[in-house]
């Protein structure tokens, strides 16, 4: 395992406040709705080269919307090679850290090594798994998701591990292109709805036509729902559906 300097609190338990069983027991994915869309297989697509993506001006475009600026903790969900990872770094500077996470091992030893070999002193590389991005709590001011969205099967467990994550005021930004989720995108409407069954209220949407794409940042609004309680979106309609319909 590849093991670099990353310091951030993690904080155990859940909040003191929650009913016992909650505390006895953690919630499964099974204990969550599924999701009505087929996903894109993992790693058997590429955007694009670097030199490429930087050619269209992609990571600093997005990094301005999101206003990463000096000093801010930021995660970096389904990192592949790292070309956001090391544009964050810089980005952020000394003062502020990167978490880089993938579910491939090979992707995250490959980019623990060029995170060795660029000297980025301020990044750290995890493994995660499909339906938990196992991100410590209260540690981050962002949480990227860039192109790697549609290929998540357990929205809803995923982005309800996700959430304890966010610093007050920490925002969730996804860049993903508008076309089914097994074509390698995800319909906006539909992205929308599925955060929004777990609390995460749109803040800003901007079309980005020199990548095809678009941009989507979320803060997180009123308490986590419990999973149960959590409706599901419709594939057809983009909006949410009550359990069993």
């Amino acid at each position: 395992m590849i093991r670099v300097p990353f310091f951030l609190p993690f904080l155990l338990g859940l909040s003191a406040c929650q009913p016992a069983a909650d505390q006895d027991r953690a919630p499964t994915s099974r204990d969550f709705p599924q999701a009505d869309r087929p996903t894109s297989s993992p790693g058997r697509y590429s955007i694009s080269t670097e030199q490429a993506r930087d050619d269209r001006n992609e990571a600093t475009t997005v990094m301005d919307l999101a206003k990463i600026a000096p000093g801010m903790t930021v995660a970096d969900i389904g990192s592949g090679e790292g070309y956001y990872t090391v544009r964050l770094a810089e980005r952020v500077g000394q003062a502020g850290r990167v978490l880089a996470q993938d579910i491939d091992a090979g992707a995250r030893d490959r980019l623990g090594q060029r995170v060795l070999r660029e000297r980025l002193d301020n990044v750290s590389v995890r493994l995660g798994t499909p339906d938990d991005p196992k991100l410590p709590a209260a540690s981050f001011d962002r949480v990227f998701m860039v192109h790697m969205y549609h290929e998540v099967g357990e929205p809803y467990a995923f982005l309800w591990r996700l959430r304890p994550a966010l610093r007050p005021g920490g925002q969730v930004i996804v860049v993903d292109v508008d076309r089914p989720t097994d074509r390698h995108g995800i319909p906006p409407q539909l992205l929308f709805c599925e955060l929004a069954a777990v609390g995460f209220k749109l803040v800003e949407f901007v079309r980005m036509p020199q990548v095809a794409g678009y941009y989507a940042q979320f803060v997180a609004e009123g308490a986590r729902p419990d999973p149960a309680e959590i409706k599901p979106c419709s594939l057809a309609t983009g909006a949410s559906v009550s359990a069993g319909t």
